[in-house]
C-alpha cells in the first residue's frame, strides 16, 4: 500500500512540473505569417458602426413620428396619420385658399420628408379635406380603443356617400299591364255596353 502511495505522489509531482513548463512558454507573435503581413493587419481600418437608436415601433408611436415629420414642412398646419402594419396614410391640413399646384408641391415635400422613415417610405399622403376629416375620426376611434369599429363606420359612410347601385338590386322591367278594355275586340266592347 505504501508503495502505491509513493508512486502516486511521484506521478503527481511529474505532472505538475510538466504542466508548468508548457505554461511558461514564450508567446509566438509571428502567428505563422511574415512581418509584412503582421504590419498590414495592424494598419487596416475597420468601419465604425454605431448601434441604431431603438425606436418605439408601436403603431401609435409611428403615427406620432410621421405627424411630427409632416408638420415640419412649411404651410402644413396640421397632420393626422393612421398606421396599419408597414403602411400608413398621412393626411395633411393646408390652407383652403391655396391652388392645386401649390398643394401638390406641399404633398410632394411631405412625401420626400417621410421617405427617410422606414414606415414613412411606404405611406400615402393626402391633402383632401374630406379624407383628412375621416382620418381624424378613425384616429379618434383608435384612441378610444375601437379601431375596427371606427374603420367600419367610416367605410360605411364612404359607401353611403357615393350611393352605389348594386347590380343584384336592379329589378327587371316588366311590361306595363294593358288596360282591360284595350285587349278586347271592338265587338266585345259593344256586347259589354249593351
Amino acid at each position: 500500500m505504501r508503495r502505491v502511495l509513493i508512486w502516486f505522489v511521484f506521478i503527481l509531482i511529474f505532472m505538475l512540473i510538466s504542466s508548468c513548463n508548457i505554461a511558461n512558454k514564450a508567446p509566438d507573435n509571428n502567428l505563422g505569417g511574415s512581418a509584412k503581413q503582421l504590419k498590414k493587419t495592424e494598419t487596416e481600418r475597420v468601419p465604425q458602426t454605431a448601434p441604431e437608436p431603438k425606436r418605439d415601433e408601436s403603431p401609435d408611436a409611428i403615427a406620432k413620428r410621421l405627424v411630427k415629420i409632416a408638420v415640419k414642412i412649411p404651410q402644413v398646419n396640421d397632420a393626422t396619420a393612421i398606421v396599419a402594419g408597414k403602411y400608413a396614410i398621412v393626411g395633411i391640413d393646408v390652407e383652403a385658399k391655396l391652388d392645386r399646384s401649390r398643394v401638390g408641391t406641399i404633398k410632394y415635400s411631405v412625401a420626400e420628408a417621410l421617405k427617410e422613415d422606414p414606415i414613412g417610405a411606404t405611406s400615402l399622403v393626402t391633402a383632401d379635406p374630406d379624407l383628412l376629416q375621416r382620418l381624424r375620426e378613425i384616429k379618434a376611434d383608435m384612441d378610444k380603443g375601437r379601431p375596427i369599429k371606427g374603420i367600419a363606420e367610416e367605410l360605411a359612410d364612404i359607401a353611403g356617400r357615393i350611393i352605389p347601385q348594386a347590380p343584384r338590386a336592379v329589378q327587371e322591367k316588366e311590361d306595363p299591364p294593358k288596360p282591360r278594355d284595350e285587349t278586347r275586340e271592338p265587338n266585345d266592347r259593344l256586347k259589354s255596353i249593351e
